[in-house]
C-alpha cells in the first residue's frame, strides 16, 4: 500500500482542533471539514442535522457500505492549541477530532473494491444527552459495518459501551430555620440519593465488574431559597450494563420517589459486540501487521455506538488514537506518532473489512425499520 502525506494529516488535525466546536456551535468546524474532504476527493456535504458527511467509492445503492462515524463537537474549555515535542494540545484533540481526522485521511488514501464505499461523518451534538447528529445518522443509514470514532489508543478497540440514564430530582419545602425540627431540603435530597444507591446495590446482586453493574454518581447538586421556599436540585448520572433497560429503570425510580419531582433524559442502551467478527478481525490483523498488540476492551462511558448499534444491526466497534483518560480534562492532548499509526491501521483494515463483508446481506433500509425492538425480560430484583 502506498504511503500517505503525514504532514497533510497533521495539518488537518491542527486546523480542526484550532476551530472551536462546543456542542451547538459546530458550524465553522463542520464547514472546514467539508472543505478539506472535498480537497481530498470526497463527495462532501452538510446534511440536514448539520453533520459533515464525506463519501468515497461507489454510488450504487447495492454497494457495500462502511460507515466511519466520528463526532466533531467538544465540551467547553479553551486549551491553547500548540504542538510541542510531538504532542498536539487542544480541546477536542482526543475527544474526538483525532479519531475523526484519522478516519478522513485513511478513507481518502486507502484502496477499496469498486463495489464498495466509505462514508465518513463528523456528527454534531455527541456530547449532549440527545446526540442529534448520530440520531439523524441512525435514521438514515444502514451500513454493513460501522466504526465509531472514539479514543482507544492505536493498539486497542472498544467492543462495548455502557448505557446511560440521567435523573434530575427536585425537592421543595417551606423555608425554615436551620435549628428547627424539620429536615433541611438538602438533607431530603441526600436521603433520597442514599435510598436510590441502596436500591441499585440490590439490583446489582448477581452481577460483578464495572461493565456489568449499574454505577451512580452525583453530577450536580444545588440548593437555593427565596426566603419562602427552599429548593434542592440533584442530578444523578447512571451508567447501565447490557441487562438494564433505561426505560424500565426510569419507571422503578419514579415509583419509589414520590416525595420529589423527577425528570429523566439521556436514555441509552448499553451495547457489547462479540470479541470475534469481521471488524474486530480486520483491526486486529492491521494492528498486528505494524507491530502492535491488538486488544479488545469495553468502556464504562457512552458514545454514539449506543445511539446507532441497535438500529444498524451490523458489526460495530470504536477505534481511534488518543488516551481517553484525557477526555474533558484541561490536559487534553494527542501524541502525533500515535495518531499517524492509527491512520496506518485503518488504511490496512478497511480493504480487508470490505472484502470480508461484501457477501453479507445488508440490514433493511431505514424506511423498513419502523417497529420497536421486542421488550426485554426484566432482570431486576425487587427493591427491599
Amino acid at each position: 500500500m502506498t504511503s500517505f502525506d503525514q504532514g497533510l494529516a497533521i495539518e488537518l488535525l491542527h486546523g480542526l482542533v484550532s476551530t472551536p466546536s462546543v456542542s451547538g456551535m459546530e458550524a465553522n468546524a463542520v464547514a472546514l471539514l467539508v472543505d478539506r474532504m472535498e480537497r481530498l476527493g470526497f463527495r462532501a456535504i452538510i446534511d440536514d442535522a448539520g453533520n459533515a458527511v464525506g463519501t468515497i467509492g461507489s454510488e450504487s445503492p447495492r454497494a457495500t457500505e462502511v460507515l466511519l462515524l466520528g463526532h466533531i463537537d467538544t465540551v467547553p474549555g479553551e486549551i491553547p492549541v500548540r504542538i510541542q515535542d510531538g504532542v498536539l494540545w487542544g480541546r477536542g484533540a482526543v475527544d474526538a477530532k483525532g479519531p475523526l481526522c484519522a478516519f478522513t485521511i485513511a478513507a481518502a488514501t486507502t484502496h477499496i473494491p469498486d463495489n464498495a464505499r466509505l462514508v465518513v461523518i463528523g456528527a454534531v451534538g455527541e456530547e449532549t444527552p440527545t446526540s442529534p447528529g448520530a440520531t439523524y445518522v441512525r435514521d438514515n443509514y444502514r451500513p454493513q459495518a460501522c466504526i465509531i470514532g472514539e479514543p482507544s489508543g492505536w493498539e486497542r478497540y472498544a467492543i462495548g459501551y455502557k448505557g446511560r440514564l440521567l435523573v434530575h430530582a427536585t425537592f421543595t419545602q417551606d423555608a425554615g430555620h436551620s435549628a428547627g425540627p424539620v429536615s433541611s431540603v438538602a438533607e431530603r435530597a441526600i436521603a433520597w440519593h442514599r435510598r436510590i444507591v441502596a436500591q441499585i446495590s440490590e439490583w446489582n446482586l448477581g452481577h460483578e465488574g464495572n461493565f456489568d453493574t449499574i454505577a451512580a454518581n452525583i453530577q450536580r447538586f444545588h440548593t437555593e431559597s427565596d426566603g419562602l421556599r427552599d429548593t434542592a436540585r440533584l442530578t444523578l448520572g447512571l451508567r447501565l450494563p447490557t441487562w438494564c433497560d433505561p426505560n424500565e429503570l426510569q419507571s422503578l425510580i419514579h415509583d419509589t420517589s414520590r416525595e420529589s419531582e423527577l425528570a429523566f433524559e439521556g436514555h441509552a442502551h448499553a451495547h457489547r459486540e462479540p470479541r470475534a467478527g469481521p471488524l474486530a478481525n480486520a483491526l486486529s490483523a492491521a494492528i498486528g501487521g505494524i507491530g502492535g498488540r491488538p486488544t479488545a476492551t469495553v468502556k464504562t462511558g457512552t458514545s454514539d455506538m449506543n445511539t446507532v448499534a441497535q438500529a444498524f444491526n451490523c458489526p460495530i466497534v470504536a477505534y481511534g488514537p488518543g488516551d481517553s483518560t484525557l477526555d474533558h480534562t484541561p490536559h487534553e492532548r494527542i501524541d502525533l506518532p500515535e495518531y499517524l499509526r492509527s491512520i496506518e491501521v485503518l488504511r490496512a483494515a478497511l480493504p480487508d473489512l470490505v472484502r470480508s463483508i461484501s457477501d453479507r446481506p445488508g440490514p433493511p433500509a431505514p424506511s423498513a425499520v419502523s417497529s420497536p425492538p421486542p421488550p426485554r425480560e426484566s432482570r431486576y430484583r425487587s427493591p427491599g
